[in-house]
């Protein structure tokens, strides 16, 4: 039973929030939700702290599994027309990212971002996005890289792995490691000379 004002916790984050002005929807109308039960559909207001699957509790560790995320198809770099807007681009690319609409890598060395679609057509639909509702023209061109990898391992070996392979290295949108590469060759070479490097094509996700 959920009442407006009462507090809980962003799982993710393990940080308390307060929700205030819950909304109840009805059609085309919406009104403060002052309670809801199971089955109601509210929407929370805030500021960039929600992100879509996130869970919320009165205090439970609770953790949901969401669907595993799959590694892109196709990859290319994505720049602002002005590069003095290339933090409005990366505002855009993470809303983007945390939307599911596409997978957004920033690579360790050099700017810009790598974008990964399953579709070349989804290029499109982001850059018309993107200039639709934030004022931004972009470009996309062809990556160097052709196929990504999230890495998993011990610490010290990420470390390690990460060191020696920086020009390869990127964080997606959760901050996590991905191995980018050009050939399966690169990828061949990981699993021979790095056995306590994992790379996969998926990414659990908890919430």
């Amino acid at each position: 039973h959920f009442k407006r004002g009462m507090k809980l916790n962003h799982v993710r984050t393990n940080k308390s929030m307060a929700i205030s002005n819950p909304v109840m929807f009805l059609a085309s109308d919406r009104e403060l939700a002052d309670e809801a039960w199971a089955g109601d559909i509210i929407g929370i207001p805030n500021h960039g702290q929600l992100r879509i699957g996130d869970t919320l509790t009165e205090g439970e560790e609770l953790r949901v599994s969401d669907l595993p995320s799959f590694a892109p198809e196709l990859l290319q770099s994505c720049r602002a027309g002005d590069p003095l807007k290339s933090k409005h681009l990366e505002k855009a690319l993470m809303q983007f990212a945390e939307e599911g609409a596409a997978k957004v890598f920033k690579p360790n060395i050099g700017s810009g971002f790598i974008i990964g679609v399953i579709g070349s057509l989804q290029f499109d639909v982001l850059a018309s996005r993107i200039e639709l509702e934030y004022g931004l023209p972009v470009r996309f061109e062809p990556s160097q890289f052709n196929s990504a990898r999230w890495i998993s391992g011990g610490k010290t070996d990420l470390d390690k792995f990460s060191s020696e392979n920086k020009q390869h290295i990127a964080t997606d949108h959760d901050n996590d490691l991905v191995f980018l590469t050009r050939l399966q060759w690169d990828i061949d070479r990981v699993e021979r000379d790095y056995p306590e490097i994992n790379l996969s094509a998926t990414k659990e996700m908890m919430r």
